[in-house]
């Protein structure tokens, strides 16, 4: 029986210095210990990827809901976003995530240290991306009391929750088709203001919670409320890969990550940098972009044609436009950029029948080569 305990020791003992050296020799990180697959090793779904590279340049944009079958890399795609998103610059005690430099948008912890000329220290980190679950409560979400503090210091004190940790980041909610109505009304109210308020026993608090809403579910387990689904700024319908050369592809891909993560993610490094600094330059260019005004009117005819309510069509056609411009290294919008993003941000703000499915981009196209008829060039 000595020997044994004897031998777990050793056993123990080197383990730990092999940890050791690694962290020294390595230094390992939170994605070395738990590879995610890499962005750009996603074959095929073209319209899910660019729905989330232009959302990453532009948070305005409004987020992205992405439906479609089952298995068809969905929530993988969703994930593998986490690498490339770039870094911002944050309060450094701050829980909200404030940025030093808009005062309209700081928590009220960060005005008052600047009303008293109080020292503001700030950091850098990568955009947040968080994870709402189905089963979360509502204090899980908004926040709640403190309950530690409340017992051991006899004060009440906020406690943060997942709108607090998304604020000027992603807010992603797998199945959101499946997502219960109170917490459905819930994010309206923060997507719409760009605010939470959370009142608990006796405490008030309004924090900023402005994030990019990324959803993903399947049209077979139900359909989005209206309310929620015009919140969302893009449509990516995705479907099963029929192509049986492209199916295979992808198999080997998974099946290559599956056996040696860190290997696969190391393989994928030059293009996911490659891709992260196109994205960070995109981002710092996005202000320069034009678009001259006869193309704004004719997005804006498009939209009237084809009866969508409200301006929120028109609005976030102008900004997709603008940011797929910028990814391309232009400082003009083309009819080209203006085509390719239409579909994904009108087709499911269209009126449709009940019994419809949601328009799967044939209708704005069609629309958009009769406002566009006489000026469009032949590469279009």
């Amino acid at each position: 029986m000595k020997s044994f305990y004897m031998y777990q020791l050793s056993f123990l003992s080197r383990k730990f210095r092999s940890i050791a050296a690694l962290k020294n020799t390595e230094q390992m990180t939170i994605e070395e210990v738990r590879p995610i697959f890499p962005f750009t090793a996603i074959v095929g779904q073209e319209e899910m990827k660019l729905s989330l590279i232009l959302n990453v340049i532009d948070p305005k944009i409004g987020g992205v809901i992405i439906m479609g079958d089952r298995g068809t890399g969905k929530s993988t795609t969703i994930r593998a976003l986490v690498d490339l998103l770039p870094e911002i610059t944050v309060v450094s005690d701050d829980p909200f995530n404030s940025d030093p430099e808009d005062f309209e948008s700081m928590s009220d912890f960060v005005r008052e240290k600047f009303k008293n000329n109080e020292p503001i220290l700030t950091k850098k980190k990568k955009i947040a991306m968080v994870d709402l679950p189905l089963g979360a409560t509502e204090d899980r979400v908004c926040g709640t009391i403190d309950l530690e503090k409340a017992l051991k210091e006899g004060i009440k004190a906020f406690e943060p929750g997942l709108l607090a940790q998304a604020n000027r980041g992603i807010l992603y909610i797998d199945e959101v088709n499946l997502l219960d109505d109170h917490l459905v009304d819930l994010l309206l109210d923060a997507a719409a203001s760009g605010w939470n308020t959370v009142e608990r026993e006796g405490i008030s608090i309004n924090h900023p919670a402005r994030f990019i809403l990324i959803g993903s579910g399947n049209p077979e387990e139900g359909e989005l409320r209206p309310q929620l689904l015009d919140r969302f700024g893009l449509y990516a319908q995705i479907g099963t890969v029929k192509d049986p050369e492209l199916r295979v592809k992808i198999v080997e891909q998974r099946v290559a990550f599956d056996e040696s993560p860190i290997f696969f993610c190391k393989k994928y490094q030059t293009q996911q940098e490659k891709l992260m600094n196109l994205l960070v330059a995109a981002r710092q260019r996005l202000s320069t972009v034009q678009i001259n005004s006869e193309l704004r009117i004719q997005i804006s005819q498009v939209c009237a044609q084809l009866n969508i309510d409200g301006l929120r069509g028109d609005i976030v056609i102008n900004r997709a436009a603008k940011a797929l411009a910028c990814f391309e290294n232009r400082q003009q919008v083309t009819m080209k950029d203006i085509l390719l993003v239409m579909p994904l941000c009108l087709s499911h703000r269209l009126r449709k029948d009940p019994l419809e499915t949601t328009d799967s981009g044939e209708k704005v196209r069609e629309t958009f080569y009769k406002v566009f008829a006489e000026d469009i060039p032949a590469d279009v």
